[in-house]
């Protein structure tokens, strides 16, 4: 019997955003609006979006102890995450700086704090057994993730959102069930060398179908490509399906990518199939973006339910 059916290791910030007419080019500055304090990072947004849709969630992480920790505590308390394994200390809490325009679009660059202070010390095998599923993200140190994996209980599934984006050892590819990646992370992954059919160095190819037979020729034993308005791609031995999203007016994409991988994971663990787990996450993360922030714009099983009606 399991305690949880999602333990998420990773991130927990503070998100500072700023709305903007138009996010700034280099050495450009732009007037936003006023600053809003939200709480963040992509371990806590994916554990807090699980608790919402109604799976046992708990987190793994660290923040600082400070105003920011305490925030983030509270959000997660409150959404019903179980919060014994939010470690406290070792540097400020991790902050986001966000931009988003009147399109929804955002840019964001996050200050790690705490979160680089999670390490391989600090993932406990009873804590991961515990967990039907474990997911993971690239908020923390790498050496932190490739310690999940070695330390991961047979049957333990393991999901992992590669952002931000870098090179990834085998070890840890070989154990995504799935790599969860979007438009910009799996051309990080695939490399800039690819020549996208024209023979000379350049951009990934263009087709999503050919980044997810390409991902999954690099280890993970299926991934997902997320493709936002358009839906996502799933892909494993028996080859690539598309699946759809539902059309909505979107607000602000801040943690919408947190809100679908949290939302697959869960529902793999309960035992659909690849296919069916990602329909449900792009009715997620359709559902979250309707609303502004990250945490605050993520739903419950019902919203989701009539969204979808």
């Amino acid at each position: 019997m399991y305690d949880y059916d999602l333990l998420v290791v990773g991130s927990a910030n503070a998100d500072l955003v700023v709305g903007v007419e138009r996010r700034p080019g280099a050495g450009e500055t732009v007037l936003g609006g006023d600053l809003a304090v939200h709480p963040g990072g992509k371990g806590a947004n994916q554990a807090v979006a699980a608790a919402r849709l109604g799976a046992r969630t708990a987190l793994l992480a660290r923040v600082g102890d400070d105003g920011h920790g305490r925030l983030l505590r509270d959000s997660l308390r409150s959404a019903g995450v179980d919060t014994a394994a939010v470690l406290t200390g070792g540097a400020p809490t991790g902050v986001a700086l966000i931009t988003v325009d009147p399109s929804g679009d955002n840019s964001i660059v996050v200050s790690p704090g705490a979160n680089a202070r999670l390490t391989e010390d600090d993932v406990r095998a009873e804590v991961l057994g515990a967990a039907r599923v474990v997911s993971a993200q690239l908020e923390i140190p790498p050496a932190t993730v490739a310690a999940v994996v070695r330390a991961l209980p047979e049957g333990t599934r393991f999901v992992l959102n590669p952002s931000p984006p870098r090179p990834l050892p085998g070890e840890v590819l070989a154990a995504c069930d799935p790599l969860v990646v979007n438009e910009h992370e799996a051309r990080v992954l695939l490399g800039d060398e690819e020549t996208g059919g024209t023979g000379e160095p350049g951009e990934v190819p263009a087709d999503p179908a050919d980044w997810a037979r390409r991902l999954l020729a690099l280890g993970p034993r299926s991934v997902v490509v997320t493709l936002g308005a358009e839906g996502a791609l799933v892909c494993d031995a028996s080859g690539v399906r598309a699946v759809p999203s539902v059309a909505v007016a979107a607000v602000d994409t801040t943690g919408a990518g947190d809100a679908f991988t949290a939302a697959l994971a869960w529902r793999l663990g309960a035992g659909e199939e690849l296919p069916v787990a990602a329909a449900y996450a792009a009715r997620v993360g359709a559902a979250a973006v309707t609303r502004r922030g990250a945490q605050e714009s993520y739903p419950t099983a019902a919203e989701v339910a009539a969204l979808d009606a």
